[in-house]
């Protein structure tokens, strides 16, 4: 599987392929929003306070930085599937380890080093897309993967308030152990190493920081980077505050908001499949464009809707249209930024993740909270400023190059 693939379409083994790379980048999003539900439980079963509790969040987020600027490096070294494999082991054992925490101290630090694993899953399956797909190819592949983890950072809460619903919040770890397992599994026997010994690079701290200092250099990668950052941003603001929003607020029965969140899903997925057909047509720096335009129309929707008082109705559809763009821009946001750094797939692909999940968990998520009950305004504000924030920068830092394929 090591060479490079220029017609999705026609390749073979694509399916399985993206279904494996999908559920590796889910990592993140199913770790952070499946257990987001048990919080209270988790306080009150292990007598901690709120703040302290929340913590396991912050650890996450921290453990998943710090583990993607290392193994994005270290697998441009030493190949793709030995970082892999021992990323998807540490990922298990760190969920049994939160499952069965007897204090508050060791879930936060269990939750560290689950995020560890969570990030040899999330940065090495974007660089193994970059070894085996190039050009429009990637991008095709790209907007595939979006219809598979599109659905996860959506899906993931309710999925977490089911499993609470019939067992404990340790139920909840156990779960994400098992899925983690399965995955060591199917990667075992499926996946190949995509990465050959002589594309590797030397395996030494300064080569990984010469890369992480010629990526921030440039432009355009820092753009698409940044575009995509931002708008897992407003993705985030969405799913932190909208269970409060949507029912404390508007009133929608626990049933009714499941359900909006699969409408929402559905159409991450139906923007996916435009794209997919579409990135043909259009370069992916007009796709992209494209999708953030929507991005922006829909977050600015939601913040007229509230400040307007529109009512349910005239929240939700541009609330549709807002998530909707998500499977436009991650794809091509995400090609564009690894278009160009074959040698280096593993570091850029590092650099993009830790700024989608800080900008997103790290800044927006407790944004959100600033405003206290009974309003929908902070996350209308934080939703509206990051998706238009996405537009912005994109139009400043992103040009298309000339002859581009992507």
């Amino acid at each position: 599987m090591s060479r490079v693939v220029e017609d999705v379409r026609t390749s073979p083994g694509v399916p399985r392929t993206a279904l494996v790379l999908g559920g590796l980048t889910a990592f993140g999003p199913l770790s952070i929003d499946m257990y987001l539900p048990a919080l209270p439980r988790i306080a009150d079963d292990l007598h901690a306070a709120d703040a302290t509790v929340q913590l396991t969040l912050t650890s996450f987020i921290v453990g998943l930085a710090i583990g993607q600027l290392v193994l994005g490096p270290l697998s441009d070294s030493l190949g793709r599937r030995r970082p892999l494999l021992a990323g998807l082991a540490l990922y298990v054992v760190g969920s049994l380890l939160c499952a069965i925490s007897p204090t508050s101290g060791v879930l936060i630090a269990a939750r560290a080093l689950q995020a560890l694993g969570a990030a040899a899953g999330m940065v090495i399956a974007r660089a193994t897309v970059r070894d085996l797909f190039s050009g429009i190819a990637m991008t095709r592949f790209f907007s595939t993967l979006t219809l598979v983890i599109g659905l996860a950072p959506i899906l993931a809460p309710v999925i977490g308030s089911q499993l609470l619903a019939w067992t404990s919040w340790r139920g909840v770890f156990y779960a994400l152990a098992g899925f983690g397992a399965l995955l060591l599994t199917v990667v075992t026997l499926l996946l190949p190493e995509s990465l050959p010994p002589a594309l590797r690079s030397p395996t030494r701290v300064g080569s990984a920081l010469r890369a992480y200092a010629r990526l921030l250099g440039e432009r355009s990668f820092v753009g698409y980077a940044l575009a995509s950052g931002l708008m897992f941003a407003a993705l985030f603001a969405y799913v932190s505050g909208s269970s409060f929003a949507l029912q404390g607020v508007y009133g929608l029965s626990p049933q009714a908001y499941s359900l909006v969140f699969g409408l929402n899903g559905v159409g991450i997925m139906i923007s996916g499949v435009v794209n997919r057909r579409l990135v043909g047509r259009f370069s992916g720096h007009t796709m992209l464009l494209s999708g953030l335009v929507l991005a922006a129309v829909g977050g600015t929707g939601v913040l007229a809707a509230v400040l307007l008082d529109l009512g349910l109705v005239g929240l939700l559809v541009p609330l549709f249209l807002l998530v909707s763009a998500f499977g436009i821009v991650l794809p091509n946001a995400t090609s564009l930024a690894l278009a160009e750094h074959a040698k280096s797939a593993g570091a850029a692909s590092a650099l993009l993740g830790v700024l989608q999940f800080v900008i997103g968990g790290g800044v927006a998520t407790p944004l959100v909270g600033l405003g206290g009950p009974g309003t929908a305004l902070p996350m209308a504000l934080v939703i509206a400023g990051f998706a238009v924030l996405a537009l912005v920068v994109s139009l400043v830092l992103n040009r298309p190059a000339a002859g581009r394929t992507v």
